[in-house]
């Protein structure tokens, strides 16, 4: 957030951690902005990577390969001809923040803690519409000054869905090609939003096709990038309506995450127990995984909750 603004209090309050654009725009600065060998503390473990997706993330074998191979081939080029702009649709508790988090593990050495990598919560940074347009310039500021400090960072934006739409189209300018946009070098940039949109679409589609009798591992990209976009695309109540960045196709990498089936949730018990020191006991995971509901009613296939609710679930089972 730009030095003397004029926000009021109330206003200011969910914004305190934006620091001043001021002290983004000295010397070193404009090294960092248009110099290669400045990475700041990008410290990439691609291999790292696969591996924590191959063990930990469960029953996702399509985000899995989209992500490992799109972040993959984006730090592997040196000169990316744009940033990297990924966006993670799927039901609660299928993965995606935490997938994100991942990433962002494995390519910055503080990871979340890094000073390159910044975290936006439409509920938190955004709650009032009446103040659309001041937020708007406020992060579009606030993405120029920190790219203009470090080339190499993250910009998060989760609950997709709960952004007021217009909003996020303030960022497209810095999404495309060009290779400088208001006097910052961008290219090496990442973009990740993350999304509950499209997860009735992915539910639905996934349902379908097990009726037809194709199991989920099966499912490709393209069973599902149509109704997804179209999905975020055509609804007024979620931050993507109508958006460029969709119109424009500025998205790399769309990943769907599909729902969890019961014996996807006894692995995310089973991981959970494993974290807390806890040897995994048959009888708990199972309870734990009897205890979540199911969808739909009649078959009772998919986690209503994916596994977003083991870690709370597991202690009133021990």
């Amino acid at each position: 957030m730009a030095r003397g603004g004029t926000l009021s209090a109330g206003l200011l309050m969910p914004l305190l951690g934006w620091v001043g654009l001021g002290t983004a725009w000295g010397p070193g600065s404009w090294h960092c902005s248009f110099s290669a060998s400045c990475e700041c503390d990008f410290r990439p473990d691609l291999p790292g990577l696969e591996c924590d997706l191959a063990l930990n993330l469960v029953g996702q074998p399509l985000a899995r390969q989209l992500v490992a191979k799109g972040v993959t081939e984006f730090v592997l080029s040196q000169e990316p001809v744009k940033p990297l702009v990924m966006s993670f649709h799927g039901w609660t508790g299928t993965g995606k923040t935490y997938v994100s988090h991942m990433l962002i593990r494995h390519l910055f050495r503080d990871g979340l803690r890094s000073a390159h990598v910044h975290q936006f919560s439409p509920l938190v940074h955004f709650p009032h519409v009446e103040h659309l347009a001041q937020y708007k310039s406020n992060l579009r500021n606030w993405i120029q000054g920190n790219l203009t400090r470090c080339g190499r960072s993250v910009f998060l934006f989760d609950e997709m869905d709960k952004m007021h739409p217009g909003l996020i189209d303030v960022i497209l300018p810095f999404l495309g090609p060009s290779w400088v946009v208001f006097g910052t070098n961008y290219r090496k940039a990442i973009f990740i939003f993350v999304s509950n949109a499209g997860g009735e679409q992915i539910n639905q589609m996934t349902l379908d096709l097990w009726r037809a009798r194709k199991d989920r591992e099966e499912i490709s990209f393209k069973d599902l990038e149509a109704s997804v976009l179209e999905a975020v695309f055509e609804n007024p109540q979620n931050g993507f309506w109508k958006s460029g960045i969709i119109e424009q196709q500025v998205i790399d990498v769309l990943v769907p995450f599909l729902p969890l089936k019961q014996h996807h949730v006894k692995q995310c018990v089973a991981n959970e127990m494993a974290s807390q020191g806890l040897q995994p006991q048959a009888e708990v995971i199972q309870a734990v995984a009897e205890s979540i509901p199911y969808f739909p009613e009649d078959d009772k296939l998919f986690s209503s909750t994916g596994c977003k609710t083991v870690a709370s679930r597991v202690p009133f089972f021990l």
